[in-house]
């Protein structure tokens, strides 16, 4: 399918804060708070910071290629790594189109894995957590973005190398984001009583949305076939996490994409001083309370930091710790340390330490050679808040991109468009001003009294003129009769154009299905946030993933419509 696509400044959506487009705008009031601005000169300053401070490649690498070993195994075999292997948490049991361990390395995962190890490679990175099936579509564009960054960099800087990383969010439990989908504006929840971080949560109860999704895309010329896969991906896999990382290894491994579970112990050992400072000192917590001290004189707050900064994480707990005079308890638990006790754990069993979001934007430029994070609204909102944690633990903050937005308007909806006399780019204002905006330019009357009350206006401007030298008291009587007379003149535009509205009733229809399809649920949200990507690739198969990765922008950051042809 061809695609037209046609980019607009992300302020005129009307979907994105303050802090963003002031961002995309470098507005004055954020310079303290990043470190490159989104441009080519930003990407040559972050390249020369990140050489300035290397990290430990070959731990890094020795994980991946421990968690990619998994890919070909068995469910039943996965299952048993997991048990045994701790924080090694990435598993497969096979899928027709995985390649096993020997063949990994002549895949272009494999050969970005090996190239980590080079100190000209670096990455570029995204994140999100395991939400079921990847929820909503900007988990798919966000993905995409950063393999056509990192592409466009080792064309532009071809005496470096840059691997995509995909950093899974795995340990966030918050259950009632991630385990649920929409399926043509149907909310399908996941029915599971696990706690716990969701990425290891057993894929148990999935089957009941499973069935709804087939019985749904069957019917699509790919349906079938991505069904089939999707459903041996998550009931074949020993957790969520597993099954996100097989699902996004299927959809991705020939980009190149690296995924990357950080659950992983000899990656968290990397960080004990850094948890250490959080739990016996609290330095992240201060020093990120300063930042929100200065920032918050102008914008909204996205994310406060507590006391301490970690999770335990064991099995199906992920609870707060929390310092109760010289002890240290695990909240939602029975489980209590003295000093000397949570330091022999974090010692012993690092992966049982859970960053939140305050550290773990830290923990992940620590052990990736990283020098752009691509993020959305929220998280580039939160990530303004953390450049001086870089600076005091001399890490490199790396540049902050905006991820990708699209709007998908297929053809059906854009010829309803066309015949609606909107171009695509208007159908990001509310309902109301549409149908106000068509009913004045269709109406054959008059609905504007703008010259009428400009005329009006006018006359009460030249009577207080006429009464100051009088008498300058006088003035305040005018503006009130003035406030009076107008009044009734602007509340009889009003009515006008709602007896108007009453002829173009058919025309009001069509304009709320089109703010209804475009614009889920009801009108008001964006589509991104709402559809999966599944019925969008059972129509179309792997040309969806191509066409929106040729239309994927790198450092433009502006707002792409994509209307079929």
């Amino acid at each position: 399918m061809d695609w037209t696509p046609t980019q607009l400044p992300y302020r005129q959506t009307g979907y994105f804060s303050k802090i963003i487009t002031d961002y995309l705008e470098r507005a004055g009031s954020l310079a303290p708070y990043y470190t490159h601005p989104v441009s080519a000169e930003g990407i040559e300053a972050a390249l020369l910071a990140r050489q300035g401070s290397p990290v430990n490649r070959p731990v890094l690498v020795a994980a991946l290629k421990e968690q990619y070993k998994l890919i070909g195994s068995s469910a039943k075999a996965a299952a048993t790594a997991l048990a045994s292997g701790g924080g090694k948490a990435d598993r497969n049991d096979g899928g027709e189109d995985e390649p096993d361990s020997d063949s990994l390395g002549i895949s272009p995962v494999g050969r970005n894995i090996d190239r980590l190890l080079e100190t000209n490679t670096f990455t570029i990175c995204t994140a999100h957590q395991p939400a079921i099936f990847t929820g909503p579509l900007y988990f798919i564009y966000k993905i995409l973005h950063t393999i056509k960054l990192a592409d466009e960099l080792a064309k532009k800087y071809p005496q470096h190398q840059f691997v995509p990383v995909f950093y899974m969010g795995s340990e966030d439990a918050d259950l009632e984001e991630l385990g649920k989908i929409y399926l043509d504006q149907e909310k399908l929840v996941w029915d599971t009583k696990q706690t716990g971080a969701v990425g290891r949560m057993k894929p148990k109860g999935l089957e009941k949305i499973l069935n709804r999704v087939e019985g749904e895309l069957t019917v699509q010329p790919f349906g079938k076939e991505l069904v089939d896969r999707v459903k041996e991906i998550y009931l074949g896999s020993p957790d969520i996490q597993t099954a996100t990382f097989r699902l996004l290894h299927h959809l991705f491994a020939d980009y190149g994409l690296v995924v990357l579970i950080p659950d992983n112990a000899s990656l968290k050992r990397l960080m004990i001083p850094v948890f250490e400072e959080d739990l016996f000192q609290g330095i992240p917590t201060r020093v990120v309370n300063e930042t929100i001290g200065r920032l918050s004189i102008h914008y909204k707050v996205q994310a406060n930091p507590r006391p301490i900064n970690l999770f335990y994480l064991k099995d199906d707990l992920r609870g707060r710790i929390e310092r109760v005079g010289d002890v240290f308890k695990v909240h939602d638990s029975q489980l209590e340390f003295d000093e000397a006790g949570i330091r022999e754990e974090l010692s012993t069993y690092p992966e049982r330490f859970s960053p939140n979001v305050i550290l773990r934007g830290l923990f992940q430029e620590t052990i990736l050679p990283n020098i752009a994070f691509i993020g959305g609204g929220g998280e580039t909102a939160y990530w303004l808040e953390l450049k001086d944690l870089f600076i005091h633990y001399r890490v490199p903050f790396p540049m902050l991109i905006l991820r990708n937005s699209f709007l998908l308007v297929e053809a059906a909806w854009k010829e309803k468009l066309e015949r609606a006399g909107l171009e695509l780019t208007e159908i990001f204002k509310p309902e109301s001003a549409l149908v106000n905006e068509l009913v004045k330019r269709e109406s054959q009357q008059q609905l504007s009294l703008s010259a009428e009350i400009s005329t009006a206006h006018d006359i009460y401007e030249k009577l207080k003129a006429l009464a100051r030298p009088v008498d300058p008291t006088l003035v305040q009587h005018v503006e009130a009769l003035q406030a009076r007379a107008l009044e009734p003149l602007q509340q009889l535009e009003k009515k006008l154009l709602k007896a108007e509205k009453r002829k173009f009733i058919d025309q009001q229809r069509q304009i709320h299905a089109l703010k209804s399809a475009l614009f889920p649920p009801n009108g008001l949200g964006l589509q991104e946030r709402i559809d999966n990507f599944m019925p969008w690739y059972a129509a179309k198969g792997p040309a969806f993933i191509k066409d929106l990765y040729a239309h994927s922008l790198t450092l433009e950051q502006e707002f792409v419509v994509l209307g079929a042809e």
